[in-house]
């Protein structure tokens, strides 16, 4: 008779095997299936080097057509153009512009991948929205609650997909840990989440202020955020060093954990948030963003605790940026790269791997700043995508769910600032019993940038 270990393993293997299959049948699942179909038309907004990966990703599963790009840097501009005609079926060059509202005044196109600056994402979903085209914006979806809160009942209002970067959900070896782990019940009754990112992300230079280069235009870059003095290319990893464009840390690298956590424990809002931290270390440069935070977000038997520093050693050197879900049975432990579940009864554990697709899509390994890790579930997650638009459902990654992890991270960053929970209610629109904190759910925009709202989009 096998020993109860090798049972629990046994069992295992069959489930993942399943599972094994299921993601060979998904991954076939992409171009030949919308192959037959019309082409869509396709735009970008925000052409920098994540913006542009999610655009290749789009092309190596859908049959599309892009037919324009839009950016405030010409050079940045011109070169994703030309990669574009490069990838794309057609081999065309699409057109070129620098305001997105011109763009989606000119052309009518089926899908807008906005790829900007945080800042900007609210603004350009919703114009999209109201042109027609269904939506992949990346994470976090605003820098404001108010942002995000209108970006989903404009999402509603013009019956239109909006997909969220948050692509965890749709990364394999996640996709497996959650099924063979969490779905079965193999971790018990749940308790606690740990959530943390230790890397050293925080720019903290003090380049000076200079001339802005005839190639950018740093006013349409600025847009509705508070104008800074112009000290370089903000591309990439300056502009998310400010608090005036993004949410530091917690906005930038909590959301994918914290959403990664709510989608495997079918978690909703937070009961309550605080968080606590602040510049304790890095005090040498012009980032304003914190250097050290913990932030609790509280649910009915749990607490999801984060945790970030960008200095010093990680609290666990083999998953510095991950989530940790412990059970009465044992612990699951994931990342970007990996998960392991490690059962309390000391029998073996259960290990999942990342999956790379290198052979089947080669000219991955070409393109610059791509994370090969994160292209197998960014066309997942394209696919995914393309799917609710054909049948004419909610991604996995709807707006309402990427507005929920969003505005929990700003939360605790208003938290942080305050220097007390927060208790968000999202049928009023409020933080309850609070309203100083009510008032700072909306900022306020520069010049005549109009911030949207959810009763008026």
């Amino acid at each position: 008779m096998p020993t109860s270990s090798t049972t629990f393993k046994r069992r295992n293997f069959i489930k993942v095997a399943s599972a094994s299959l299921l993601l060979t049948s998904f991954n076939s699942y992409g171009f030949d299936f919308f192959a037959n179909e019309k082409p869509k038309k396709v735009a970008l907004i925000g052409t920098g080097w994540y913006g542009t990966g999610d655009l290749m990703r789009l092309i190596q599963v859908a049959n599309i057509e892009v037919v324009a790009l839009c950016d405030v840097d010409d050079n940045q501009l011109n070169t994703a153009a030309q990669l574009v005609s490069e990838r794309q079926k057609n081999k065309k060059k699409p057109k070129l512009y620098t305001d997105y509202r011109t763009m989606l005044k000119s052309n009518s196109l089926d899908i807008v991948l906005i790829g900007t600056p945080d800042h900007w994402h609210a603004l350009t979903c919703i114009e999209a929205l109201k042109s027609g085209a269904h939506v992949y914006v990346q994470k976090p979806i605003s820098v404001d609650v108010m942002e995000g809160e209108a970006m989903v009942a404009a999402a509603r209002k013009y019956d239109r997909v909006v997909q969220v970067g948050t692509q965890r959900k749709s990364t394999p070896h996640l996709i497996d840990a959650k099924k063979q782990i969490i779905d079965t019940g193999l971790l018990g009754t749940i308790g606690h989440v740990d959530m943390s990112c230790y890397y050293h992300m925080r720019a903290n230079g003090n380049p000076p202020v200079q001339e802005v280069p005839d190639f950018f235009n740093y006013e349409m870059w600025t847009g509705p955020a508070p104008m800074r003095p112009y000290d370089g290319l903000p591309h990439k990893r300056w502009w998310r060093t400010f608090r005036e464009y993004g949410n530091g840390i917690t906005g930038d690298m909590c959301v994918h954990m914290l959403d990664t956590v709510r989608w495997m424990l079918d978690l909703g809002w937070p009961k309550r948030i605080s968080s606590e931290g602040g510049i304790f270390v890095q005090k040498g440069g012009k980032s304003n963003i914190s250097d050290t935070q913990s932030a609790v977000f509280e649910y009915d038997g749990l607490n999801c605790n984060w945790q970030h520093r960008t200095w010093g050693n990680p609290a666990d050197n083999e998953y510095p940026w991950a989530f940790k879900i412990y059970g009465s049975k044992g612990v699951l432990k994931g990342d970007v790269m990996k998960a392991e579940f490690t059962p309390v009864d000391g029998s073996e554990p259960i290990k999942f791997e990342v999956l790379y697709e290198k052979e089947k899509y080669p000219e991955d390994l070409s393109e610059k700043d791509l994370e090969l890790h994160a292209a197998p579930a960014t066309r997942r997650h394209m696919i995914d995508f393309l799917n609710a638009i054909k049948n004419g459902t909610k991604p996995v990654a709807d707006i309402e769910e990427g507005h929920i992890s969003s505005a929990s991270c700003i939360l605790a960053n208003l938290s942080m600032d305050l220097k007390r929970p927060l208790v968000y209610d999202p049928k009023s629109r409020t933080v309850v019993n609070d309203p100083e904190a009510t008032a700072l759910l909306q900022r306020n925009y520069r010049g005549d940038w109009e911030h949207p709202h959810p009763d008026t989009v």
